[in-house]
């Protein structure tokens, strides 16, 4: 037998013993266990989009990796426990749904990988000390909530080009309120609106809150992110409906429970894209390093009935660039 052949034969013995027998970096026969954690219900479209993105990179629930879900059923104080709850179980990570949620893990823990699926505006909230370097055991996507407040507004102001003075409905004891706000404020300006500030706190603020617009002759509002609306969806949009503003909403369940507008970044592919997130920390890398990053997918969704029932013909070239009519 010559060299060559043997020389063949012992690199592709070489080969076979170096390849690794499963996914890079992981264990063989490890089963990795994370934590997801929200302040939501139960499992909707988003942990489903998590799953998928998690099978795309070859975890397979069961086989090699566990999912231990902590719904909080839409009560903000249950987070925290739910959060503790989940370190104690000694998880590999946990993926969080949501700022309130990120906030309860970032409580619970400083030293445990936490995945934001979806997020605000972390630098804002203290979560990370940059995008480009969180610094921190947090990483993950955030939603851009400060960022997009000028551009809903202009497509407020595009729907219903007659408006002039605006309501400003937030929470100004949510972490990333302020930033938001002076986002919206500087936008009102720039496109010569006037602004009205309208503060909710809880829920039971909401009539009052709606109530003081009407006084104050807004014509139009918008939402900012917040977890006292977005628990209150239906309410808030019904509000809007019965007192005839013209709103615009941060995510399409607002639209779908009869609000006029949403515009926001997509968020089952922001919990897709999670799982990239959570692939590399299981295979060593470190949140720290790991950059924040930002929605690539954004969804515009109009309710043509309430428009209807408002009395608005929302613009052609408008209607055209949506992604969702609602009839």
């Amino acid at each position: 037998m010559t060299r060559k052949p043997i020389a063949l034969i012992l690199a592709l013995i070489l080969a076979v013993l170096a390849a690794p027998l499963a996914a890079e970096g992981q264990q063989v026969g490890k089963v990795y266990r994370i934590g997801y954690l929200s302040i939501a219900s139960g499992p909707s479209p988003r942990t489903e989009a998590l799953r998928q993105g998690l099978r795309e990179l070859g975890y397979i629930e069961g086989k090699n990796i566990t999912i231990e879900y902590r719904f909080a059923q839409e009560k903000a104080d249950r987070l925290r426990g739910l959060a503790t709850e989940l370190v104690n179980l000694k998880v590999d990570l946990i993926v969080t749904g949501g700022p309130t949620a990120t906030r309860a893990a970032q409580q619970a823990t400083r030293t445990l990988p936490v995945v934001m699926a979806w997020g605000g505006d972390p630098v804002e909230a203290r979560f990370v000390a940059s995008l480009a370097q969180p610094g921190s055991n947090i990483t993950g996507l955030t939603s851009m909530a400060t960022e997009l407040g000028s551009k809903r507004l202009g497509l407020l102001k595009e729907a219903v080009p007659h408006i002039s003075r605006v309501a400003v409905l937030w929470n100004p004891s949510h972490s990333e309120a302020s930033a938001s706000f002076r986002e919206t404020e500087g936008a009102t300006r720039a496109l010569g609106l006037s602004l009205e500030s309208i503060e909710v706190r809880s829920a039971a603020d909401l009539e009052g809150a709606f109530r003081r617009a009407v006084a104050r002759h807004a014509d139009a509002l918008t939402v900012l992110l917040d977890p006292v609306t977005l628990l209150n969806e239906a309410k808030v949009a019904e509000l809007a409906a019965r007192s005839r503003i013209p709103s615009i909403f941060y995510e399409r369940r607002f639209a779908t429970a009869g609000g006029l507008m949403a515009y926001g970044p997509l968020d089952e592919d922001l919990h897709r894209r999670a799982a990239g997130y959570v692939d590399k920390i299981l295979k060593g890398a470190k949140p720290a390093d790991l950059p924040v990053e930002q929605p690539t997918k954004f969804e515009l969704v109009i309710n043509l009935k309430t428009a209807k029932a408002l009395g608005l013909t929302i613009p052609p070239s408008l209607l055209q660039r949506a992604d969702e009519i609602i009839q």
